[in-house]
């Protein structure tokens, strides 16, 4: 049993854990790190990068890069391509509708465009090869929400995505009329 005189009689005082601004400063079990997630927003929806391969927290990871992204009721992300990187989508809430354009000159499916519609009502991973041209758009009540786990890390210095307008000519597809 032990003697209660070697008991604190208030209890333990905690210890600073945190600096003001949520910096993680106790002492952290050995092979552990912690890293802050930032989440960007624009007026489109959010971003928040979950693991990059950059990192030094992510060694050993076998996806080089994670992120969450997030779509607005209505809203359309892209046209973006990537010249170097597939994309590994996965549609995990609301409604979206992908859209997919081979602009690969020397591919057998080149100018064909296809729709994939997915979210949490049909979960899926979309696997988009370089040089396909590729956009998000929200089709649902609810902001939509996909993970994206590409096979190169986001190179902040010189990303590998190009951009194209909306309503672009150079590819042939109107969000104002989706095919079914």
């Amino acid at each position: 049993m032990a003697d209660s005189t070697s008991l604190p009689a208030v209890g333990l005082k905690d210890t600073q854990t945190a600096t003001p601004a949520g910096q993680v400063i106790s002492p952290m079990i050995d092979g552990v790190s912690v890293r802050s997630l930032t989440t960007l927003l624009d007026a489109r929806g959010e971003i928040c990068e979950l693991v990059s391969m950059a990192w030094p927290e992510a060694a050993g990871v076998s996806s080089p890069h994670v992120y969450l992204a997030s779509v607005r009721t209505g809203i359309v992300k892209g046209w973006i391509v990537h010249r170097l990187q597939t994309d590994r989508l996965s549609l995990v809430t609301g409604t979206l509708h992908v859209v997919l354009y081979d602009g690969r000159p020397d591919s057998p499916t080149f100018g064909t465009v296809r729709e994939v519609f997915g979210g949490d009502r049909a979960r899926m991973l979309v696997v988009i090869p370089p040089g396909v041209w590729h956009a998000v758009h929200n089709v649902g009540e609810t902001e939509g929400f996909y993970v994206n786990a590409p096979d190169l890390p986001y190179d902040h210095e010189n990303p590998d995505k190009c951009r194209l307008p909306i309503d672009t000519d150079r590819i042939p597809y109107s969000f104002d009329e989706p095919r079914r």
